[in-house]
């Protein structure tokens, strides 16, 4: 029997991270799927993890020797039968219900490709950001300037014949090949929107998105082949993920970068109160590793900033999702 959605994960020598991944696949509700892993030429322990998933609708594909994430990810298409096909990167998650709320939004309306809300998650599973996604017509506005998709390519289901007719992932991109096929999918009018934190973006060091240098020359290739970008809106944003991560020399020099972009207005209004939110995120970790006790000032202080974040209620829909996931209830 035909799938109603082929689900494409490349991955490589992410084993612990795939396991987890592959489980938030699989309980999916209300969507006949297929799960297609490409195995891009690991050396952990990847084709064990896959092979002790006992369910049937997994397929396990290897390259011999690694070919980048967008080879692996055209080698997955290229096996796909269903008349949908979704993207999970190996180190993200996804609702039970999100393939079911995008085939109803993609059926009712007519469209070829759907998006969802995105959450950032740390590697406990914990909510650390996120906000709701901008509505198609905002997100086809943006989209030739910078790439408003929240939680990269885990996010979208597309119909296979509208992939087939504007061709798979660019295999000469690495970090920006899911934007430079958004741009062309475009070319098919503009995406429906499931508005709820349906995917849960696993921020960690291994991410591809901090590679600076590599983004900065796809960026110039993505501007050469479409026009002019909005390079300041692009760099702050790598600035912001490195400053979440703790990497202050290179998010400073990156704010810096952006600032010369152009973008000193939004640099000066958006910075403080990041560099707030992560410091009174940080700083009581900080202070438990090195056995020192926690203020309760800082406590509320903590309290303080989350109870005034606007999208505290919108946040809580994933937070259930994911308490259920690494609780075991699926």
């Amino acid at each position: 029997m035909k799938p109603s959605v082929s689900i494409v994960i490349p991955t490589r020598d992410r084993g612990p991270l795939l396991a987890l991944t592959l489980r938030t696949a699989l309980w999916q509700r209300g969507a006949d799927e297929e799960v297609i892993v490409v195995d891009d030429g690991s050396s952990d322990e990847t084709p064990r993890i896959v092979a002790g998933v006992s369910d049937a609708r997994i397929r396990l594909i290897r390259h011999e020797t690694s070919q980048g994430v967008s080879a692996a990810r055209n080698r997955g298409i290229d096996e796909a039968r269903g008349e949908w096909i979704a993207f999970l990167d190996d180190d993200d998650l996804w609702a039970p219900n999100k393939l079911s709320l995008q085939l109803d939004a993609g059926n009712s309306t007519g469209r070829e490709w759907v998006y969802v809300g995105s959450v950032n998650i740390n590697v406990d599973n914990r909510v650390r950001g996120g906000s709701p996604p901008v509505p198609p017509e905002r997100f086809m506005a943006l989209l030739p300037r910078w790439n408003p998709m929240p939680g990269g390519c885990s996010n979208i289901i597309v119909r296979a014949k509208a992939l087939a007719d504007v061709g798979g992932f660019d295999t000469a991109l690495h970090i920006l090949a899911d934007w430079e096929l958004w741009l062309r999918l475009s070319g098919h009018g503009k995406p429906a929107c499931v508005p709820r934190p349906l995917v849960g973006y696993r921020i960690h060091p291994g991410n591809i998105s901090l590679d600076a240098r590599g983004m900065l020359a796809e960026l110039r290739e993505v501007e050469r082949r479409y026009g002019r970008v909005d390079r300041a809106r692009i760099v702050r944003h790598l600035a912001r993920e490195h400053l979440r991560r703790g990497h202050r020399r290179e998010a400073y020099s990156l704010f810096v970068r952006s600032a010369l972009a152009g973008g000193r207005r939004e640099l000066f209004i958006d910075v403080p109160h990041d560099v707030t939110l992560i410091a009174a995120g940080l700083w009581p970790g900080v202070r438990r590793r090195l056995g020192l006790p926690v203020s309760r000032r800082t406590i509320q202080r903590q309290e303080e900033l989350g109870s005034r974040d606007p999208n505290r209620r919108w946040k809580a829909d994933a937070e259930a999702w994911l308490s259920d996931l690494t609780e075991g209830r699926s």
